[in-house]
């Protein structure tokens, strides 16, 4: 089969995952109405991580293109510029929800070059934006792709610490030169271990017809690629460890859909070893995953037949088939 022929055949599936995000002595998102403590919910302790959250690092693994993760996955998919080589600064991968742009974004919009925003932000045709802007009426409303709150199986505990800084540019008293100490009391606000399921979704409906967004099977292909790569690219001091310790990714049968996407959570979402009243203890750190988790590794056979070819992807392994088949194509062609 030749490329064009590839191509052709190539479109948007319908698909449904679910991300399993272990986190251990870090904040995987600060709440900022709670003074930037971890995300929980009041009833029952249980943490939550935003889908924003989570797009954000995939966004920035995209924006920074001259670091590690985008020179390696563009060159892998053919990103090329007019000169042959992966383009550093290419428009038709830039990233909507950055600084400075608002007015350029603006001045596209308001002289309805519409075409020429869909074509130009990676994001925006991923994930949808909310960019209206008065007098347009043509603007984007949702993306391809949607990342669902994750919430964790079990309560977490957050730990809270006063953190000290030396500051040698300071002085501890005023006209002095000299170090002082700095403090920050309860700035270092973690969350001592937690399994948390994020559902996602891909959805072609939101690519389609003239309110679509124009994303690509290239656009998903490479979503698809940075998922493994999202928090460890992306670490900070108060996040040191998150990891998406699963990427289940299946494809429906039909674009219409062909199994109950909560059925299919319920399959995979890991489950609290022993009784009732152990399942409502936080998890501690230190300890084996699987020796507080009942964590799935496959999909019941029973199920399985519901998935497009049986199929079952852990995207932290393996990508969808027609992932390799557009490498080389470029965006456009």
């Amino acid at each position: 089969m030749n490329t064009e022929e590839t191509k052709e055949k190539i479109a948007i599936p319908r698909a449904t995952g679910l991300l399993v995000i272990v986190v251990e002595n870090s904040n995987p998102n600060g709440d900022p109405d709670q003074e930037s403590d971890p995300r929980r919910r009041s009833h029952d302790n249980r943490g939550m991580i935003t889908g924003v959250s989570f797009k954000r690092k995939l966004r920035d693994l995209v924006l920074r293109k001259d670091e590690l993760v985008w020179p390696r996955i563009a060159t892998e998919y053919g990103i090329k510029d007019n000169n042959g080589s992966w383009i550093k600064d290419n428009l038709e991968f830039d990233i909507l929800e950055q600084r400075d742009i608002r007015s350029e974004v603006n001045q596209m919009l308001n002289n309805n070059q519409f075409d020429v925003f869909k074509n130009r932000f990676w994001d925006a045709r991923v994930f949808g934006n909310t960019f209206l802007e008065e007098g347009v009426s043509d603007t984007i409303r949702s993306g391809v792709a949607q990342f669902a709150l994750a919430v964790s199986v079990s309560p977490v505990r957050v730990h809270r610490l006063t953190k000290t800084k030396l500051a040698p540019a300071q002085s501890s008293r005023q006209g002095e030169e000299g170090p002082s100490r700095g403090m920050a009391p309860l700035a270092h606000r973690v969350v001592e271990h937690g399994v948390y399921g994020m559902p996602f979704f891909i959805n072609p409906t939101g690519a389609q017809g003239k309110r679509g967004t124009g994303c690509t099977p290239l656009d998903i292909a490479l979503l698809l690629k940075l998922i493994r790569y999202a928090y460890p690219h992306t670490k900070s001091d108060i996040r040191p460890l998150v990891e998406v310790r699963h990427a289940w990714y299946a494809e429906h049968e039909d674009d219409l859909g062909s199994f109950s996407e909560f059925e299919f959570f319920e399959k995979l979402t890991p489950r609290r070893k022993g009784g009732d009243k152990e399942k409502e203890k936080p998890s501690v750190s230190g300890l084996p995953l699987t020796d507080q988790y009942e964590v799935p590794d496959k999909m019941p056979n029973e199920f399985r037949g519901k998935l497009k070819n049986g199929k079952l992807y852990d995207l932290c392994i393996e990508l969808p088939e027609w992932c390799s088949q557009i490498k080389g194509d470029g965006r456009n062609g």
